[in-house]
């Protein structure tokens, strides 16, 4: 791969012939903490997607710029930086937010244009989102984009293909939750540690999850963050920090948003998942921020912790050379 230098996001990646996928555990040595966020609003939720179709959209109340720049404030509080991985139609909306969010040093990232899941789409109707979303964003913070997350996590190997085709220089999609069926699966068993290398021109970077025996516990945040204790969510992440030297953190922006619409149509269930504890979230990351800090763990953006990750390859190829 080539050389990546970095102003805030990084220069463009040539992305080569296609391999086939095979997964390979890359460690660093200091705890690294990925902060992502993945800014959609409140009505762009798939569990509310039969209830709120795309074209009603335009019609609802915008609520994502106030709460995302509660979150933009936090994190220059504490002074950590993050990944926001952002819709393309909001984007096109409110361009200003992301360019507040590239200009405060924070890393701009693709969700994909209108949320439509990567297993509803085509390949050809994936790769022009893919490739739609990430123009849309880079004209207007003028960097490159390189990372990509998928909605609702529901990647796959063939999708990967695709991302990698679009030169993406990094997947963060893979929950190995398999409960939510919404949740796509890549033909890998996890050992621990991340970033995954996919390809030489690929990595995926895996949502942090606890294994218990044979069982996923979800632990890398949004509902689960909500509704888990602090003090037993703060003690799974020190445990997964301990195991993978590492830890991918996701929340959505509507997530802090108490006073947000109520969807009165949607099931208990849905609503449940939804709006527990929403008015505790921004104080308990708050907490959660604090408490890693603490323990001296290093919070990055995905771009730069690739990055490293690259680096280091290169130190060693050029070691191994002398």
């Amino acid at each position: 791969m080539q050389s990546l230098h970095q102003s805030n996001q990084g220069n463009k990646v040539n992305q080569g012939n296609k391999s086939k996928v095979v997964l390979q555990k890359e460690p660093l040595e200091i705890p690294i903490l990925l902060l992502t966020i993945d800014v959609e609003d409140w009505f762009q939720v798939e569990n509310f997607k039969r209830y709120i179709p795309f074209a009603e959209w335009p019609y609802k109340d915008l609520r994502v710029e106030k709460n995302t720049y509660c979150l933009l404030d936090l994190f220059d509080e504490v002074k950590v930086k993050a990944t926001f991985f952002i819709l393309g139609w909001l984007a096109e909306r409110i361009p200003g937010l992301v360019r507040e969010i590239h200009s405060r040093g924070h890393e701009v990232a693709s969700h994909g244009y209108n949320h439509m899941l990567c297993s509803q789409q085509s390949f050809k109707d994936l790769e022009q989102d893919l490739v739609r979303s990430k123009k849309l964003l880079e004209d207007i913070i003028g960097f490159p984009v390189l990372g990509y997350r998928a909605p609702s996590f529901s990647i796959s190997d063939e999708t990967l293909k695709v991302v990698e085709a679009c030169e993406y220089l990094y997947d963060s999609s893979f929950n190995s939750f398999k409960i939510n069926r919404r949740y796509g699966q890549l033909t890998v068993t996890q050992s621990g540690g991340i970033p995954l290398k996919v390809s030489d021109h690929l990595y995926e970077l895996p949502i942090s999850n606890i294994r218990y025996r044979n069982c996923i516990l979800p632990w890398g945040g949004g509902g689960y963050f909500r509704l888990i204790p602090f003090p037993i969510f703060k003690t799974g992440v020190h445990h997964i920090v301990k195991r993978d030297n590492a830890y991918v953190f996701y929340l959505h922006p509507w997530e802090i948003d108490s006073k947000q619409p109520v969807v009165k149509e949607a099931s208990t269930f849905f609503r449940l998942r939804h709006y527990v504890n929403l008015e505790k979230t921004l104080p308990k990351l708050s907490m959660l921020i604090q408490d890693l800090l603490e323990q001296q763990y290093h919070f990055t953006t995905c771009f730069q912790y690739v990055n490293q990750i690259e680096s280091k390859g290169r130190r060693s190829k050029s070691e191994c050379a002398y």
